[in-house]
């Protein structure tokens, strides 16, 4: 029996850390390619170049093209290769870091992520989500490491929308129940082994953490402050949900996520809040305690994520429409055979118009 948890070489949390950059990347060579998207750039280009003046480092910035797809991936790539760039650095949301992770793979080298919102548990992930270039899911790019580097700036974060933030909970809810649903079944993780106690403890406290101060760090991002709570719920987010989800294991909640990206009317949701809608469905398929799904609808209403499919902008959803939501989280090698007994397209199907009906009656 082998068991692993594999985390960031170094993940640094604090206000103000953009500006000290150059103090955590000597090892990164002379040339560094940063990738954001325009706005990104135009943002947060004075500060990094503040950080390393008087420094022998030649910086370069290229905007990130919208989505993490094998054109946009190929394209950087040849970037890095023409300009001979020694690390690349992502700068703002999950689909960049999915990117430049994968770059850096392909290109072999280095790669440093710098979340500008805590809206999903990619910045410390050894992992790649692959979507077509129209943002449809095509595959998980497993990498052989996770990122030299994390550093969370939440002095930027918490200047970010609340939506953001309140995403990045959706997407950290799943953590623990994907997790103990690897548990029971054996299921290995993301390293293709079992997880370790380290892993499921952090994947339970990331769960506690968001109960527990969900609700005054989305009020810390819409005021525009930071506070413990927000610091505990941006490390929930990205540090305890990264290495939850990857050493825990992932089950029906992300594959549900993907079944829903079939939908074009749910384009315009987060990552987070449709696996926060795939959350339920995985408790009502576990037959989980009406008192755990209860207190997960409780904690989703309070912070704003969607606990119905009109919630997720499906206001004409038809059997079709749950059907093919339904086969797309079946579809094989998909993690939704993760979970401790047998799953069918019937039985998911069944399950998202369940989850449905209870957030509608709460």
């Amino acid at each position: 029996m082998i068991k692993t948890i594999i985390a960031p070489g170094k993940y640094v949390q604090g206000e103000n850390l953009l500006s000290k950059l150059s103090d955590y990347t000597s090892e990164f060579g002379k040339k560094l390619l940063f990738v954001a998207s325009e706005n990104g750039i135009k943002r947060s280009k004075g500060t990094i170049e503040s950080s390393f003046n008087g420094k022998d480092i030649t910086l370069g910035f290229e905007a990130f093209e919208g989505e993490c797809s094998d054109n946009e991936i190929n394209r950087i790539k040849a970037l890095v290769e023409a300009e001979g760039y020694t690390a690349i650095l992502g700068v703002g949301g999950g689909k960049i870091f999915d990117t430049v992770k994968a770059v850096a793979y392909y290109a072999h080298i280095p790669v440093a992520i710098i979340p500008t919102i805590a809206s999903t548990d990619a910045p410390c992930s050894a992992l790649s989500v692959i979507y077509t270039d129209e943002g449809v899911f095509e595959r998980y790019l497993v990498l052989p490491s996770n990122p030299e580097l994390v550093l969370v700036d939440t002095s930027i974060i918490c200047q970010a929308p609340a939506r953001l933030l309140v995403a990045g909970m959706g997407d950290a809810l799943a953590t623990y129940f994907e997790a103990r649903a690897c548990e029971k079944s054996c299921a290995t993780n993301m390293t293709g082994t079992l997880a370790t106690l380290s892993a499921l403890a952090l994947a339970e406290l990331c769960y506690k953490t968001l109960i527990k101060d969900g609700v005054l760090a989305k009020l810390s991002v819409e005021s525009k402050v930071c506070s413990v709570a927000l610091e505990n719920i941006v490390e929930a987010n990205t540090l305890l949900s990264g290495i939850g989800f990857e050493s825990g294991g992932l089950a029906a909640a992300h594959a549900i996520h993907n079944g829903f990206t079939v939908l074009e009317d749910c384009h315009h949701l987060y990552h987070g809040e449709k696996v926060a809608f795939g959350t339920i469905v995985q408790l009502v398929m576990e037959h989980a305690p009406m008192a755990e799904i209860n207190e997960v609808l409780a904690f989703c209403k309070s912070v704003g994520l969607p606990i119905t499919l009109k919630e997720m902008g499906l206001e004409k959803v038809t059997s079709e429409d749950i059907m093919a939501v339904a086969k797309g989280a079946c579809a094989e090698g998909e993690t939704i055979f993760n979970m401790p007994f047998e799953v069918t397209v019937e039985t998911v199907y069944s399950a998202i118009c369940l989850a449905n009906a209870l957030g509608e009656q709460f």
